[in-house]
């Protein structure tokens, strides 16, 4: 049997593939709506810990450490180590662009010259004057190239991340970020985060997250140029959910990763918005197959042929 044919047979089961993963979002569609459940836990355990000076190691007092716990529990940082932009720099890393620091204060005392001339000419101790000075630092989780000893974001542990997966992600070329609590792709930055394996209540959902934010990225002009610039609520954000939400399930389905499908879960929280078009779910689940393609298209031939030949075992 050629290796032609046999590429062909797997582009055709693959299709075949993606076909039933859509009827099956349709018809969980059809059942009702279900809502979507983050399906990661809080990392406000980080701001319990004493704020720090990550480039001195001393700790904050008083009012800053209410602030940098605010700071911590309302942008999800995964840790209390914080520096100013200079710090980030002496240490041989940066703060990453776009990135928005936290005001903190700095209290003190000095005594004026005026005071300590005073002082010398009446005998008297001279009096010091406080004074407060405020200054912006940034949490590490907002830092680049920070010494490893410095970072405090744990790396997801062997076996939580599907080699597969890890391969496609380096491969794409993505700028693909793991860290705080939430999931996206930022389109005018042009990179992916995603909320570490190990936040999730079950792990191997980590993976169809990061297909779905892959997906995402995959209609940057740079790709396969998709139009991103709907608005939160609009049908066409609702449109690229769709898209980005199908093309992980296929992605899942076809790397053998399982759930493979509790995709409809997030779906239906726009069913309101696709009702007005029912065409829409088919119009979307052909460009999901487009994406799905195209991220599958990084993996190596035979990586491609073993997961299709997987995922066909396990359906059967």
């Amino acid at each position: 049997m050629s290796r032609h044919y046999l590429r062909a047979r797997a582009g055709e089961d693959r299709t075949s593939l993606y076909d039933e993963i859509t009827n099956k979002i349709i018809g969980e569609l059809e059942v009702g709506r279900v809502p979507w459940v983050q399906p990661w836990g809080s990392t406000a355990a980080a701001s319990l810990a004493m704020p720090k000076s990550a480039a001195t190691g001393r700790q904050y007092s008083g009012i800053n450490v209410l602030i940098l716990w605010g700071a911590a529990t309302e942008h999800a940082f995964t840790g209390q180590s914080w520096l100013t932009f200079r710090q980030a720099l002496s240490l041989g890393g940066h703060v990453r662009k776009g990135e928005r620091g936290t005001s903190v204060v700095y209290a003190d005392r000095f005594v004026p010259a005026d005071e300590k001339r005073r002082a010398r000419e009446t005998g008297d101790e001279a009096q010091a004057i406080p004074f407060l000075k405020r200054f912006t630092v940034f949490n590490i989780d907002q830092c680049e190239g920070l010494p490893s000893e410095i970072a405090t974001t744990p790396p997801p542990p062997p076996g939580l991340i599907e080699p597969k997966i890890e391969y496609l992600i380096k491969a794409t070329g993505i700028d693909f970020r793991i860290g705080g609590n939430r999931a996206f792709y930022m389109p005018a930055e042009d990179y992916v985060q995603v909320p570490p394996p190990q936040a999730y209540f079950e792990p191997i959902n980590w993976h169809r997250t990061a297909l779905h934010e892959l997906a995402h990225a995959s209609g940057h002009t740079s790709r396969l140029n998709r139009d991103l610039s709907g608005s939160y609520g609009s049908k066409k954000y609702a449109f690229e959910e769709l898209i980005a939400e199908i093309s992980s399930a296929f992605g899942c389905a076809s790397l053998g990763i399982v759930p493979t499908v509790r995709h409809a879960d997030y779906i239906g929280s726009w069913l309101e918005v696709l009702r007005e078009d029912n065409r829409a779910i088919v119009r979307a689940a052909s460009q999901a197959s487009k994406v799905a393609d195209y991220l599958l298209g990084f993996l190596p031939e035979e990586v491609g042929d073993m997961t299709t030949e997987r995922a066909e075992q396990e359906a059967a």
